[in-house]
């Protein structure tokens, strides 16, 4: 899923930390808004996940950061679908500065698609599953 971005934001001097780059918290936090971009994507669109009762859960995140993003500093996230699975979804972002181009962090999640009611995970929608096979990537390198 190379085309546009999933994620377009800014660093704001209260997301900094006393060492004056982004503070995890924030880094996570912007990971999750690139997520709930790259699901409508694929169909799992809000209007979706309400209608059927269904959610996603992130059972694994792994985020590897690589320079530090300050105050001021816009970034951007490519998001790449890794795997897709009957009930699962691998899948990685990764954060760069707009400025410079250079990669900030990046981070691979898996998720489970899930009925909320019953909390178990459920087979993704076929129409879900159309749309996310022609998104699969090839690996991305670190």
């Amino acid at each position: 899923m190379e085309q546009e971005a999933t994620y377009r934001g800014t660093v704001y001097p209260w997301q900094c930390d006393h060492v004056g780059h982004m503070n995890i918290m924030w880094y996570v936090g912007k990971f999750d808004e690139a997520n709930w971009n790259l699901f409508a994507r694929l169909g799992l669109t809000p209007s979706y996940l309400r209608s059927s009762g269904r959610g996603m859960a992130a059972v694994q995140q792994n985020i590897t950061y690589k320079r530090e993003l300050l105050a001021g500093d816009i970034i951007e996230f490519r998001s790449h679908l890794l795997e897709f699975r009957d009930k699962s979804v691998r899948f990685r972002h990764d954060m760069t500065n707009a400025e410079t181009g250079e990669m900030a962090a990046f981070c691979e999640i898996t998720g489970v698609h899930m009925d909320r009611s019953l909390r178990k995970s459920v087979p993704f929608a076929e129409a879900v599953r159309g749309i996310a096979l022609k998104y699969l990537s090839e690996p991305v390198e670190a």
